[in-house]
């Protein structure tokens, strides 16, 4: 998730030289740091980032399955011979 750097004393210093009072601006700048720690939104580049490890995961677990599914008829092509020499 993405970040956003907020200068917290400049943002009081600056609301203080509009005509707020110190603690209307430390109110203010309060109520505006939880916001922004609230919103943690995701960007386009966090969603491609999961796009692609969501992809690399499913391409992972199909050379996985694959190898199994392979294995898997490699035995039961075994246990077919076995069983027509014991036959």
């Amino acid at each position: 998730m993405s970040t956003v750097t907020f200068d917290t004393h400049q943002f009081v210093k600056a609301l203080q030289a509009k005509g707020f009072t110190p603690d209307q601006a430390e109110g203010i700048n309060d109520a505006l740091k939880n916001a922004l720690q609230v919103a943690e939104v995701a960007t386009v580049r966090d969603l491609k980032a999961l796009e692609e490890a969501t992809r690399r995961d499913i391409r992972e677990l199909e050379l996985r399955l694959t190898i199994k599914l392979g294995a898997l008829m490699a035995g039961s092509i075994g246990v077919v011979a076995a069983l027509v020499k014991l036959l």
